[in-house]
């Protein structure tokens, strides 16, 4: 928990000393009472103790102050963004409202401090900022433009005062969202300066030793670096001058993240990175005579030394979509040595340098659609007389098709305008998507339905009983989840369609029915329906009885058959009831179970060799792709699995009467490794005339012994008797059933 401070004597020289500094650059643009009004808030603010330092025991009423110099000098910001900033502090203790600073400074103002507080709100989500994803959300955030660029002024400011802090997670933690988040922005706004010096503090803090390695070789080499760039430009500019071209050159050491990151992409050490400057020959040309002298200028410099053309970025014939130009070629210069030579006009280099960072963009950040071309006119708008005005009006409408939400986790994913709390839930997953039955946003449970909005923290909620349906086509706005609702639609139509072809199957076996396909094409027709799916489909959701069709069924086939010797009509006198057959029917009819009898016809029926089940057993049967039915036992270690994912394929099964088959089982014996044990075991199995003995496994290990017994034995009695006696023996531990 961070202290309440005084301020030091150092503390308000310093500030007193930026105070003028900043009333200086801005006085022009202040507004009657402006000074009275900041200086009476700021005043109260420090007398009422509200002061608190941060976590890196920063004074913030100074950071506010050094922020504000920056926002002034390096932006170029004036009144509404510097009142921003000093009163900023006040705002986030409680001291002053949003409204309060509208009324006493106007609207401009507490729009900038509102943007700052939303994205304060945006970062308690703990979001995952190493994304693209949430540097559009800060943007979108942002309505009014000042609020990004005060944001990173800021970040450099801290970046600047945390070098000797003791705070090392902190202090990490802040110079990864520098490296991750604001020099991306600053390089989008063409903040160049202070995008170099983000990512070089990022660079000394996070990688200590990779940067002092690259600033000592820096500085071991200037004197030879500044020596052979003499060498280098002497001779270009006589033949410029010679030439009649009026210009000025000069070399540009790269910084020293951007070294660092080439022999990261390279592999190879300081020495191995050749263009460690760049030449630029800057021509003062008429604006009709621009392209002409720059190409006489290439022509003097490649016919000096060898160029490289695969090298060569052209620029001035085709100027890039945001409006840089300039000529860039490569040379084999002295010593054998290759430099970067940048050739172009004062109204080039002033349009590259001014803020647009065209020539930096090239190197890695892409723009998005509009992006670029919108945040080209930022720092003309602030230069020119009327730029203030025209922010005031500046909206922030780049994403305004776009929203962007979180997870609990603080993931972010981007969907279009409109899109659902389905639509996110097919995004993380089909099955997600499949199951959702609504959503918690904001910690506020919404249903499926619900419309996403930019910031949603959103937690969707699940059902296994939940199922796709056809209107959730209308819900979704992405054609991804579209595709997958369809997809799910389908497979949950195939699904239903076997479950029901699966049901009238066993209904037809139980009542010994034999099932012809031609017949049952023929009854279909018949029922009205044009395709079988949509047959399946009624006797799944019940609209259509099983016994009904069974019933129509039995009707077609007795109208197709012939009459023959075999079911001529017999006379009451000559029928004689089978009492068996009848009680063996109405078992097997009872309660839809299936009753398993060794003399049982029309059931394909195997004992499955996962649980081995044996008479008296409890036992369900599972239908298998093939139509067969296999036995388990409900202890079956599979079961569980069978009954969640293929329950519609599951039925009740039990024994017929008394067991008169033998059933193979396998017993797992584990004991001490006496001599003799395994001949005591084998001899009590031998012993009962009942049992047989088809396999045994033994293995020994460290005195104990392991085995598998495979044994042919009649029902669970028996069963439960032998592992009485092998339990008995001596020496053995343990007798389980497998």
């Amino acid at each position: 928990m961070t202290e309440r401070f005084e301020f030091t004597p150092q503390e308000r020289e310093v500030i007193l000393s930026l105070y003028n500094l900043i009333k200086q650059n801005i006085g022009s643009s202040l507004i009657e009472g402006d000074e009275e009004k900041i200086r009476h808030y700021l005043s109260t603010y420090i007398e009422q103790n509200h002061i608190r330092r941060d976590v890196f025991g920063l004074n913030p009423m100074l950071l506010s102050f050094q922020t504000a110099q920056l926002v002034v000098e390096e932006v170029g910001l004036k009144r509404d963004a510097v009142l921003a900033v000093l009163l900023h502090p006040c705002i986030e203790d409680g001291h002053l409202t949003i409204e309060e600073v509208e009324k006493e400074f106007g609207a401009s103002v507490a729009r900038i401090l509102h943007g700052l507080q939303r994205i304060q709100e945006l970062y308690k989500k703990n979001p995952v900022i190493e994304t693209e994803n949430f540097r559009n959300l800060l943007l979108s955030f942002a309505e009014d433009m000042r609020v990004i660029l005060i944001m990173i002024a800021d970040r450099v400011n801290l970046m600047r005062q945390i070098r000797d802090t003791g705070q090392v997670n902190a202090k990490r933690e802040v110079s990864e969202e520098a490296a991750y988040l604001y020099a991306p922005l600053a390089h989008k706004l063409g903040l160049y300066k202070l995008k170099s010096e983000l990512e070089d503090l990022s660079l000394k803090y996070l990688e200590h030793d990779a940067y002092y390695h690259i600033k000592e070789k820096l500085s071991e080499t200037k004197k030879n670096r500044d020596a052979y760039i003499e060498r280098f430009i002497q001779p270009i500019s006589e033949r410029l001058t010679a030439a009649g071209l009026k210009f000025h050159i000069k070399g540009r050491t790269k910084s020293i993240h951007s070294i660092w990151q080439k022999m990261k992409k390279q592999k190879c050490d300081f020495e191995g990175v050749y263009d460690l400057f760049a030449i630029r020959v800057i021509i003062d040309a008429p604006l009709e005579k621009e392209k002409m002298e720059c190409w006489q200028a290439f022509a003097i410099v490649t016919s000096m030394y060898q160029p490289n053309p695969k090298r060569l970025r052209d620029w001035l014939s085709v100027p890039k979509s945001n409006g840089y130009e300039s000529l860039h070629i490569t040379v084999l210069g002295p010593e054998q040595k290759w430099v970067e030579v940048q050739i172009r006009t004062e109204r080039m280099d002033e349009i590259a340098e001014r803020g647009v960072a065209a020539h930096w963009r090239y190197k890695g950040v892409k723009g998005e659609s509009g992006l670029d071309e919108w945040l080209t006119n930022i720092r003309s708008m602030l230069e020119t007389s009327d730029g203030l005005e025209a922010m005031d009006q500046f909206k922030m409408d780049l994403y305004e098709d776009e929203v962007f939400v979180f997870t609990p986790k603080g993931d972010l994913y981007k969907f279009p305008k409109g899109a659902t709390v389905l639509d996110f839930a097919y995004h993380i997953h089909s099955k997600i998507g499949s199951a959702c039955t609504g959503a918690r946003i904001n910690n506020k449970v919404v249903s499926l339905r619900q419309v996403l909005q930019s910031g949603d923290q959103v937690e969707i909620m699940t059902s296994s009983n939940q199922k796709p349906r056809q209107e959730w086509l209308n819900i979704v706005k992405t054609s991804r989840a579209k595709s997958k609702v369809r997809l799910a639609l389908k497979e949950t139509q195939v699904k239903e369609g076997l479950f029901a072809k699966e049901t009238l199957e066993r209904k037809f076996k139980n009542r010994k029915i034999e099932l012809e396909e031609s017949t049952m094409q023929q009854l279909i027709k018949k029922l009205g329906f044009k395709e079988v799916s949509d047959f399946y489909r009624q006797i799944a959701d019940g609209t259509l009885d099983v016994n009904v069709v069974i019933d129509k069924y039995v009707e077609i086939q007795h109208d197709e058959q012939p009459v023959t010797g075999n079911n001529v009509a017999q006379t009451a006198a000559d029928f004689v009831l089978d009492d068996s057959k009848i009680s063996t029917l109405n078992a097997q009819l009872s309660d839809d179970v299936l009753v398993i009898d060794q003399g049982m016809k029309g059931v394909d029926y195997q004992l499955a060799r996962c649980c081995q089940p044996i008479y008296g057993d409890k036992v369900f049967g599972f239908v298998t792709v093939s139509g067969g039915i296999k036995i388990h036992r409900e202890d079956c270690p599979n079961a569980p699995e069978l009954k969640k994912r293929f329950g519609y394929r599951v039925v009740k099964a039990r024994w017929s009467g008394k067991g008169s088959s033998q059933y193979a089982i396998t017993l797992r014996v584990i004991g001490n490794d006496d001599i003799g044990i395994v001949n005591n075991l084998t001899n009590i199995i031998s012993r009962d005339e009942r049992l047989v003995l088809r396999s045994i496994n033994i293995d020994s290990h460290d005195g104990l012994f392991s085995g598998n017994l495979t044994i042919m034995i009649d029902d669970t009695s028996r069963l439960e008797a032998l592992v009485k006696k092998l339990r008995t023996v001596k020496g053995v531990k343990q007798v389980d059933r497998i």
